[in-house]
């Protein structure tokens, strides 16, 4: 479903912008034929830096670092360029270039779990990558797009199943934006903790986000700042579950901010400087803890780690 309605939205942006061109030429204005794709660029570049805007308003006393000026500007640039291979591109027609690779006896795999409007294509990247390595990996698609984060609980279960009936390990969940809370609602439905090595999130609203206020839908309300959901979710989770996960968040993420909201008390929280919510996901810091885990037992990777349990540890961007 989310393929096709981005298929439908980007090639409703290119016909708009063709259409400018073949107009200003019958007019015979041809310096004005790429205007029409300029507006869409500058929309979308515009909209994007007024969440920048809203990042530096709102985090006032929030623990994680502040973002400099020239931070929030190198974020805006990297997720102006990064965002739209993800959603003009990959997920619209190329979600499935990739297939599942569920592995052999003895190995450990990735689950991924992707966050809101999003589908398997936003790991493209990773999956190359681990294909090319012969490391297993299952990807899901969340469905429905704009159903509660509960109803993916069965979708994540059904993934983890493949992986551990393959391959005899748990996997580790590499989980983007809401896929992190995804992840959480599967842990307390099916008490799954003996069933995963390891989980991190990248950019998830641990704790809701400021923009949740101005959505809409099932998933979104329930993301909303300190929502309803979001407590619950919290008071009914053992404290020792957070020592499972790896949290990774920023203070230039335009889309999950306050950007301490990411974190997870007890959890290793790794703060990524000057990085944006989707390019987040492509952060060399975050391939590099996902494949320690792979390839580490628990203790030996613990005792590795070079994260804290604070919100002030920091990755370079």
């Amino acid at each position: 479903m989310l393929a096709r309605l981005q298929q439908a939205m980007t090639l409703g942006l290119a016909a708009w912008a063709l259409g400018w061109a073949v107009v200003a030429w019958h007019q015979g204005h041809p310096a004005w034929m790429p205007v029409g794709a300029l507006l869409v660029l500058g929309v979308y570049a515009a909209f994007m830096a007024l969440e920048f805007v809203l990042v530096a308003w709102v985090h006032r006393d929030d623990p994680a670092p502040r973002a400099s000026a020239g931070q929030l500007l190198r974020a805006w640039w990297g997720e102006v360029t990064t965002a739209p291979g993800v959603f003009c591109w990959r997920q619209p027609f190329r979600w499935d270039a990739v297939p599942d690779v569920p592995g052999r006896p003895g190995q450990r795999g990735i689950v991924f779990v992707h966050g809101f409007v999003c589908n398997r294509g936003l790991w493209t990247p990773w999956l190359r990558r681990l294909q090319a390595q012969g490391r297993p990996f299952v990807a899901v698609n969340l469905e429905p797009v704009f159903g509660s984060i509960e109803a993916y609980a069965d979708t994540i279960d059904a993934a983890v199943r493949t992986l551990e009936q393959r391959t005899g390990r748990p996997p580790v969940l590499v989980c983007h934006s809401m896929g992190g809370l995804a992840a959480r609602a599967w842990l307390r439905r099916f008490q799954a903790d003996a069933r995963v090595h390891r989980v991190i999130t990248i950019g998830t609203p641990h704790h809701g986000t400021w923009l949740g206020r101005f959505g809409l839908m099932p998933n979104t309300r329930q993301m909303r700042l300190r929502s309803e959901w979001v407590e619950a979710l919290a008071r009914e989770e053992p404290p020792s579950r957070y020592a499972r996960f790896t949290c990774f968040y920023g203070h230039c993420d335009n889309i999950v901010f306050p950007a301490s909201t990411a974190t997870l008390p007890g959890a290793d929280n790794r703060h990524i400087e000057g990085t944006a919510h989707v390019h987040m996901a492509f952060h060399p810091a975050v391939w590099d803890e996902a494949m320690r885990w792979l390839d580490a037992e628990p203790q030996t990777a613990r005792m590795a780690s070079p994260g804290s349990n604070s919100p002030a540890s920091s990755v370079g961007s």
